[in-house]
């Protein structure tokens, strides 16, 4: 059962739960209907990464659940509040698709929007200051990737997905990029002991991004694809050979950084100004 789980995980999260969000949207159902469908999904990766942990001393908590349930809140609700209110740009978006080839065509957009905001962000000091917080944890985890500055979250989604704004990309399709970004971060911080197989040189997800927060890179590295890994291959960041076998003592960042969600927050704008995050030492593959 466990060897099956680990083939099966990463497929039932990308095609499964988002196969039945757009479902859901296809079938006129309403988009209330998401919600629990997301709580659903955050309880399969939580229970699986008990299952099949990669490495289970990352299984341990470490008394940060309150931070992670405000982290998750607060964001989750930046990407619903910013999607309903931000208004579509003038209707060059091909509204006549299906609904699911729709989907498809938001997350290619997204996934180099996204992308290239979050290598900007360990590049640049000021949003790096922001983004510090998501490297903070020294386990990985699926909540991992809902642990974000909110000023970051913002940025990611106005910036990372403008042009689908411009283009004039319909509410309900934005709420399943938001529902699909989600599924994707918790695959992205899974403990999970997934397989990928071939898959790992396109999907970036556990098994590859890992390597991103490794303490060697101090966040700044390799690996920085929301949901393919193409765009790393582009910008020449792609580390997918998935050498080695990060523990709990290499991820994270090497200087210390407050637990709470409050102190995460206040963290940028109070502490002395900081360089951007080093370039890497040992070329990446």
């Amino acid at each position: 059962m466990q060897s099956t789980l680990k083939v099966l995980f990463v497929p039932i999260m990308l095609l499964g739960f988002n196969g039945v969000a757009v479902a859901m949207v296809m079938a006129h159902l309403s988009l209330y209907w998401l919600a629990p469908l997301l709580v659903a999904a955050i309880v399969f990766a939580t229970v699986v990464e008990r299952v099949i942990p990669h490495e289970p001393t990352w299984n341990e908590t470490r008394g940060e659940f309150v931070r992670d349930l405000i982290h998750a809140l607060v964001n989750v609700a930046i990407i619903i509040f910013l999607v309903l209110v931000i208004r579509p740009g003038p209707g060059l978006w091909p509204a006549a698709l299906p609904i699911w080839a729709q989907f498809l065509l938001a997350v290619i957009v997204a996934d180099a929007g996204v992308s290239f905001v979050h290598y900007l962000s360990h590049r640049v000091a000021w949003l790096w200051r922001i983004h510090e917080a998501h490297h903070s944890p020294s386990r990985m985890y699926g909540f991992n990737g809902i642990v974000q500055h909110p000023a970051h979250q913002a940025i990611e989604i106005i910036v990372g997905g403008g042009l689908l704004i411009m283009l004039g990309m319909p509410h309900e399709i934005g709420l399943l990029v938001g529902f699909a970004v989600v599924v994707q971060v918790l695959l992205q911080h899974s403990n999970a002991d997934m397989k990928l197989g071939p898959f790992a040189w396109l999907l970036a997800v556990g098994p590859v991004h890992r390597r991103h927060h490794l303490v060697e890179y101090d966040g700044f590295g390799v690996n920085f694809g929301l949901f393919t890994n193409l765009w790393d291959f582009a910008l020449g960041t792609a580390d997918v050979k998935l050498r080695g076998r990060p523990t709990h003592v290499e991820v994270g960042v090497s200087e210390p950084h407050p637990q709470t969600y409050l102190a995460q927050v206040k963290h940028p704008f109070v502490r002395e100004r900081r360089e951007a995050p080093r370039q890497a030492s040992e070329p990446v593959s």
